[in-house]
Parts: structure tokens; sequence; C-alpha cells
């Protein structure tokens, strides 16, 4: 048994939404403020049932208006409710448990569904409970004196959703439904006239009931205050919170009476008996690979009078050992260690209890624990991130269930491309944000679905390059994809000159080359994340390679590519024809020249030719964001450019950056100052010359771009610009991510004259 989906409605910014759960290990990612947490907090609320822990601002923000409706006698309007509809996909072991959640006799399924939702216990009486309010504070408030010319004084609630404010949970409370998965589609909306039959408690067990038999949903928050500040507040050292797992968890054996007894004998009796109480704990922190040799490992010793361990917080300590000798070897408290080890420690024990809370259960255990552990990251260095994503499984594995009748799921909320790196798409559940102001909201993507439905070879390679290279994709703003090494060193300081506003945006700089960057097309339209993409124009020309041509010195740039040819026989026919072709670098301007990049051919613009590329209108080479502002995509390349020398001047395109870059900044590249940047052409004889030569220059093998770039960060950015088509693109990207903020029009003499 486990919990496949969740549908939520109208929980903070999570509108409407499915998360899909791994039976295993879910990772929540996105940038901030996209609704992790708030999933983690739904769950945990609507499972535990406690009416009192929701505030009227736990409501998406687009249900406000529906209560002004309901207020207003709206025809239709209703008073807002949050769903969340649990589905668990069953197994035959675990169907005694469902038996009041089975929609009928002749079900056959393999998922049932609860939906818990929190409405209005009745909507007029409410209304008639706000009149009544409304009117008495209304009359409160005639005593009140108003200055002569200020609006008239309106008492609150002035209005339903006022009231509902500090009302809610006298008027709100939890109803649970029985959901019939035949009677929903596959975005898990419910099909026209069906009504989920509610579970009344006269009818047995109650909804909360029912749900509490089933799941229990625990959350380790981000906020683990590991503080070792003497002065307290919301600190918490590490040593009282172990104090607290051992009370909780081990005080309670039968066998811990022996226990006792050797504490009252003597301190060194009762450091034996921490040292095995906790045997277990430390041995599965030490599955995590940490400390390592280099670091002090764990030991718990005594700090009080052994009589007094049991009931005191500050009885057991952690200690440092700084010697192979657990015993008698030199120590050092809690406090001389690092935050990450800390941290570390909080997890594994808390999380150790947690699993001991739920086995303790005797009667009607949950078969399932969902646990929520948010940015585990927190204090943690990159590999052992690694360590904890891999090792946590295993950490929780409940030895006694061997029946497979428990399981639990966990879910991790997070930021850190490592876990990422360690885990592949199929966990991954992307955070998507949408619109914004009022109506903001969010959608949440399976990867595991991108990843099954992406052809084998494009999935592939998109999982083996974020493994190598990027997992800040899924954490970003927007998304630059670039050509290559010299174009990521660069975009930061070209960030600065043409579009500085992004500096405040989290943008996720990737390297992709123009062989492969048309591989990320599905996953760049399936994330919906904004991406410009600054390519080359990579022109070339073909030749044809004879027939009895053998051994090409240049095999590496000959491809083969079918034709078509006619065939006269009794009838014309088209005939396929296999031929071999020679691939050679040209000059842009060249008569036939075709681009080589197969992003600009496979992607964006969709074009060959590159005099096609050069004409063709800024409309072509973008994809417009869809009604929610999302998927919008720009490609850009190297334009046409006027080049000037000596009062003549020549209109070129630069087929890489570095061509471009010396186009557009002729005149500082060609000083001696500036030849470390190796465009420096000496003795030209005239500005056809100087682009000719710059073509060749760059072109050759000893040209090494990543000199080029490193040289040119090493010089004052003020004194060069640009190249126009990176700047065009930075500046799209600008004005969709950081749209220019509408100045208020100041009213004109005639307004104020008719005002």
């Amino acid at each position: 048994m486990n919990l496949s989906k969740v549908k939520i409605k109208n929980f903070r910014r999570l509108a409407n939404v499915i998360v899909d759960f791994d039976k295993e290990l879910s990772i929540f990612v996105g940038a901030n403020n996209s609704g992790k947490t708030s999933v983690a907090q739904a769950l945990y609320l609507f499972a535990s049932g406690e009416n009192n822990r929701i505030s009227f601002h736990d409501f998406n923000a687009s249900t406000w208006s529906h209560i002004q409706d309901f207020q207003n006698a709206a025809e239709g309007a209703t008073l807002p409710a949050i769903t969340l509809d649990f589905w668990f996909t069953i197994d035959e072991a675990n169907l005694h448990r469902v038996i009041d959640l089975l929609p009928s006799l002749e079900w056959h399924g393999k998922n049932v569904g609860i939906r818990v939702s929190y409405g209005a216990q009745n909507p007029q009486e409410t209304f008639e409970r706000f009149s009544i309010r409304y009117d008495e504070a209304q009359k409160a408030a005639e005593s009140v004196q108003v200055p002569e010319g200020d609006p008239p004084y309106i008492a609150p609630p002035r209005c339903l959703r006022e009231y509902l404010e500090t009302e809610l949970s006298q008027e709100y409370e939890f109803r649970y439904y029985v959901l019939d998965e035949e009677q929903f589609d596959d975005e898990l909306e419910q099909k026209n006239g069906y009504e989920p039959q509610e579970l009344l408690k006269e009818h047995g067990r109650s909804g909360k009931d029912i749900l509490n038999s089933l799941i229990k949903v625990r959350l380790l928050q981000a906020q683990r205050h590991l503080s070792d500040n003497a002065s307290g507040g919301r600190t918490e050292e590490l040593s009282r919170h172990l104090s607290r797992f051992y009370t909780r968890n081990f005080a309670r054996q039968n066998d811990d009476h022996n226990a006792l007894r050797a504490l009252a004998i003597s301190e060194d009796h009762l450091n034996q008996h921490l040292k095995q109480v906790f045997a277990e704990t430390i041995d599965r922190l030490s599955h995590l690979g940490y400390p390592g040799l280099s670091n002090p490992r764990v030991i718990i010793k005594s700090a009080l009078d052994p009589t007094a361990i049991m009931n005191s917080k500050d009885g057991a300590l952690i200690h440092y050992a700084l010697s192979e000798d657990d015993d008698d070897g030199l120590t050092l408290p809690d406090k001389y260690n690092g935050l990450g080890f800390k941290n570390l420690i909080y997890m594994v024990v808390e999380l150790l209890d947690y699993h001991a809370q739920w086995l303790a259960i005797e009667e009607n255990r949950p078969p399932l624990q969902l646990i929520f552990i948010e940015e585990p990251e927190t204090h943690l260095h990159a590999q052992l991130q690694q360590v904890f994503v891999n090792k946590i499984i295993d950490i929780l594995e409940n030895e006694e269930n061997t029946a497979g009748l428990f399981r639990t799921q966990l879910v991790l909320t997070t930021h850190s491309p490592h876990i990422l790196y360690e885990r592949g798409f199929t966990p991954i559940r992307y955070f998507r944000r949408e619109n914004s102001g009022v109506t903001q909201s969010s959608q949440i993507l399976n990867l595991s679905k991108f990843y099954n439905d992406c052809p084998k070879p494009d999935s592939d390679f998109l999982q083996r390059y974020l493994k190598l290279t990027h997992c800040d994709l899924f954490f970003a703003d927007a998304a630059i994809l670039v050509e290559g090494n010299v174009e990521r060193l660069l975009i930061p300081q070209m960030i600065n000159k043409a579009a500085p506003k992004l500096k405040a945006s989290y943008l996720s700089i990737l390297e992709i080359g123009g062989a492969f960057g048309h591989q990320f097309k599905e996953l760049i339209n399936f994330l919906g994340i904004a991406t410009l993409i600054i390519t080359d124009l990579d022109s070339v020309k073909y030749t044809q390679v004879k027939d009895n041509e053998e051994n090409p010195e240049d095999e590496d740039d000959i491809e083969e590519i079918e034709v078509e040819e006619n065939v006269e026989d009794d009838a014309p026919k088209k005939h396929a024809k296999t031929i071999k072709r020679r691939k050679k670098t040209c000059r842009p301007e060249e008569e036939n020249a075709e681009t080589s990049n197969q992003m600009l051919i496979q992607w964006l613009p969709g074009y060959k030719s590159v005099k096609d590329l050069l004409k063709i209108e800024k409309h072509i080479k973008e994809i417009k964001a869809n009604d929610n502002g999302l998927g919008a995509v720009r490609v850009t390349y190297p334009c046409t450019v006027t080049l000037e020398w000596k009062g003549k001047t020549i209109n070129r395109a630069g087929r890489t950056l570095e061509a471009a870059f010396a186009f557009e900044n002729l005149e500082w590249t060609q000083q001696s100052d500036n030849k470390n940047l190796n465009l420096l052409i000496r003795n030209p004889k005239d500005i056809e010359d100087i682009a000719l030569r710059l073509h060749t220059k760059i072109h050759k093998d000893g040209f090494k771009k990543t000199d080029f770039a490193l040289a040119l960060l090493s010089k004052n950015p003020n004194e060069w610009i640009v190249p126009q088509y990176i700047a065009e693109g930075l500046e799209w990207l600008e004005n969709i991510i950081c749209p220019p903020v509408k100045e208020a029009i100041p009213p004109s003499k005639e307004d104020k004259a008719a005002a």
C-alpha cells in the first residue's frame, strides 16, 4: 500500500494541483515561493484534522472574491472550501484496512480515495451571524465623532471576508467523503453529476479515524535551530534533543530496569548503558560515511548525578572522541563541532524518533508513514548531501516489516543540485510558478512522466548532461542556453552592461553547444521556463564526395544524406539515393552558405539557409509565452552589422561570437594594447581584408577561444560593447522576467478641473 496521488484545491498558492508520490522517495524542487512547503503543510494539517490550525489566509487568494460574491447574493455563488483528495494504491494484503472507502461491493480497482474538505458548516447561517455582528458594530460606532470632510466610519467586520478572518474555526469544519476512481478523469476531476458519498460517524468510524488509520504524516522542518548559544530563546542544543529522544523511546523498555540499577552503582555503568542504548543510532550514522577517518566519532557520556538522569533534559550530552579509546580517551562537548555534523545527527535522530513512535503503535498502526524533510542540505557539504539522500531509505528500514505491510514514504524539499545529481529525473516533482498578483498559483510537474514519454536518446542524454553539469535549472527563474565556454564566461559581464535588472534574478546558464542544444527542446517546453538561446551561425558549404574518392583526409567532415533523383523508366518517378558530402567552414556572406547548427535547424527558427537566417524578422526567432506567462523562448545569433574602417564601410555577420565581437568592436580590438585578445590584424589593406583575415584567424586551430574570453574579462568593460545580437537577447529576457513597472500618469489640468 502506498500514497500515490493527492489533489489539492484552494490551499495557499496551490489553486488546483496534483502531487504524484514516488513509492519510496519524492524530491520537490522549484524556485522560492512555488508551493513546496505548502504541500507538506496541507497534508499535515488535513491529516491531523485540527480545525483551529487553519487560518483564513490559507485559502488561495483567488477565492476571496467568491466570498464577496456570496455576500452580494450573486447567482451560483458559494463560500469557498479547501479540499484534499488522497488516493491510495491498495494491494490485497491491506484491502481489509480500506473497507470503509470502497465505493461499492463490486469495486475491482487498485486505488481508493478519500476527500477531506474544509468548508462552511452552513453558509446561510454564517451569513446571518455576520449580518448580526455587522449591525451591532455599526450601531456601536454611531457614537464615534468623524471630522467634517472625512469619509463615514464603518466598524469591523466591514464585510463577510473580515468576519471569516477572525471566526473561521467557528464557521468552518472538516468533512470526509468516499471517492470512486471510476468517476474521475485523468486529471482527477470528478465527472459531471457525480457526488461523493460523505463519511458520517453514525455509520461507523469517522472520516478522520479512517484517514488516521491509513497514514501518519510527519514534518522535519528546515529551521532546525542548532546554535550553542547559552542564552536559549529559539536555540536548541543537540544534546538536549538526544535526551528527549532517550526519554521517549528507550526509557519505556522493560529491560531498562537493569540499566537503572547500573545507574545507581556508578557513573561508569551509566556511560556503558548510554553507549549500548545509542549503539544502533550511532551505527546508522556511520553508514552515512560521516564523520569519516579524519573527524571525531560520536559517543554519549553522562554529565549529571546518575540518579537524576532519567528525569533531566540535560542528563546526557554528546561528546566527540579524539582517540580510539571510547571509554578513557580525550573527548570534547558537542559545541566544539560544526553545524553540518550537528544537523546530520539531528535529522537522523529525529527521523529515528518518528520511526520509533510509529513502530510503537501496537493497535491499528497506520500502514503508511509519510515524512517530509525540508531542505536537508542545510549546513551539509556537497558530498554529505549525496550520501544522505542515498542512505536515508536504509536508515529507516523496518526490520519487522517482512511481509511488506508497512511502508515509509519520504519527501525531500530541496534547492540542492547535489541531491538531484544522485537521484536523476524519476523522483523529481517540479513546482512551476504561474501568474502573479491575486491569481498567483503553481503547477506541479512529474519529471518521471517526462522521462518516460521523451524519446530515449534525448531523455538519457539530458539526464546524463544535467548530472555532469547543472541541476540548478529546476530552481531558476529563467535559463540561458549558450554555445560554449566563451559565452558562459562572458555572459555575466554582458548582463551587467546590457540588462542589469537580470542580476536580481536566478539564472541558470547552460553550456550546450549547437550540435546538442535542440535536445533540450522537450525539457524546456515541459518545464515552461523562460529561455534565451545564444548560439552561433556556424555557416558551412557542402560539396559532394565523388564515388571513386578513397580514404579522404577530412573524413570527420563528411556526412551521408538521402536525396531524391528522377528515374526514367516507363513513367517518371522519384528514387531515394544516399550520397556523401563534405562540410567546410565558410563566411556567412558566401553564396549558398548553410548553417550546421542543429539548434537553428531543428528548434528555432527552423531554417538552414544562412541568407534566410540573416533576413528573417525577430518574431520568427521567438516562441510567445502562454496565457499564464510561461514557455517564452527566444533564439539569438550573430546578425548583419556595419563595419567601418578609415572612412569605408561594409556589412558583415560574424560566424561565431568571437567574430561578431571583433566586428562590432573593430577599432578597439585593433589597438596594440588589446593584442592579447588575439584579434589584432597587422598591416591590413582595407576593410575587406580585415574582415577576411579576422574570419581566417578565428577559425584556425591555433585560436584559443577560452584565452580570448579570459583576456576580455581582464579589460575595462566600459571600453567595449556587447555584440548586438546578445544585447537584444538579454534585453528580451529582461522584459520577460523583469517587466518594467508602469508609472502612474499624472492627471491633466482638464482632469483636475473635471474633478
